[in-house]
C-alpha cells in the first residue's frame, strides 16, 4: 500500500476528494473482483433496477471480511480519522471518532448499525450509478474510499468516477476523477467544511459513476461505519 507516496489527505480536506494512486497491484484487483462470485462471502445482493438506483448491482459483504479487505478498511481509516475529527469540529458537531476501527464500530453496533458495509459492484454495458449517499443510520464516517478493480479501456469504456457539491445558494459543481486499476478516491460521504468570508459553510457532496459504454467494470467499496 503507498498512501504516503501522495498527499492524498490534503487533497481530500481541500477539495472533498483525494486520489491514491497505485493502492492495490493488478493482481490484487483481480484476486478481490473474483470473489463477486462467491455468494457465501456476502449477506446481501442489491440489483440496482430495482430500487431506481441506476443499472447493474453489487454485493455487500458478510462478517467475517475478506482479510484483504478488512486490512484496507483497518489502515485508510487510521489515515482518515485525524481529519474526520478536524471536520467535526469545524462543523461543530460533538463527535470524536476513536483513533482503531474496532473502537469506532463498537459506538456503530451499540447504536443498532451491526451490518458490515464494504462492497463490491458490478457494472456491465449501458449500467451507472446515480447520484447518491452512503448513509445507513444516525452513525456515519465522513469519508469513504473507493478502489477501481478493473482496468480503463482494456476491460470496459466509460463508467467514470463522478462526485457533485451542492454549494449554498449556488449551483453544484461536478468534478470527474480519473482512475487507474488499483487507484482508489477517498471522498466525503455527507457533507464538508468549506470556509467562506463570514465563517465556515457546509457543502452537500454526492457521488456516482457515469454510464459504462462496453465491457465489465469492478469497483470495491469500503465504508467505515455499519448498517441498521
Amino acid at each position: 500500500m503507498r498512501m504516503a507516496e501522495n498527499d492524498w489527505t490534503s487533497a481530500l480536506e481541500a477539495t472533498g476528494h483525494g486520489i491514491i494512486p497505485g493502492l492495490l497491484g493488478a493482481r490484487e484487483c483481480a484476486a478481490i473482483a473474483a470473489l463477486y462470485e462467491e455468494p457465501s462471502r456476502f449477506r446481501s445482493r442489491v440489483v440496482m433496477g430495482k430500487h431506481g438506483f441506476g443499472r447493474g448491482e453489487y454485493q455487500y459483504f458478510a462478517h467475517p471480511l475478506p482479510a484483504r479487505v478488512l486490512e484496507l478498511r483497518r489502515s485508510l481509516y487510521a489515515a482518515l480519522v485525524p481529519a474526520a475529527n478536524r471536520w467535526a469540529k469545524a462543523l461543530g458537531k460533538p463527535t470524536h471518532y476513536p483513533d482503531r476501527l474496532e473502537a469506532y464500530l463498537e459506538q456503530c453496533h451499540k447504536g443498532g448499525q451491526t451490518r458490515p458495509t464494504p462492497l463490491l459492484l458490478r457494472y456491465g454495458p449501458g449500467d451507472f450509478n446515480c447520484l447518491h449517499q452512503d448513509l445507513y443510520g444516525p452513525a456515519a464516517f465522513p469519508f469513504q474510499v473507493a478502489v477501481l478493480l478493473s482496468k480503463p479501456e482494456t476491460d470496459f469504456a466509460g463508467g467514470e468516477f463522478v462526485l457533485t457539491q451542492q454549494r449554498p445558494r449556488m449551483q453544484s459543481r461536478v468534478d470527474v476523477v480519473p482512475l487507474q486499476q488499483g487507484d482508489a478516491v477517498a471522498f466525503a460521504v455527507n457533507e464538508r467544511p468549506v470556509q467562506g468570508t463570514r465563517g465556515v459553510y457546509r457543502v452537500r457532496m454526492r457521488h456516482g459513476v457515469s454510464e459504462v459504454r462496453s465491457g465489465q467494470r469492478h469497483t470495491l467499496g469500503i465504508i467505515f461505519h455499519d448498517a441498521e
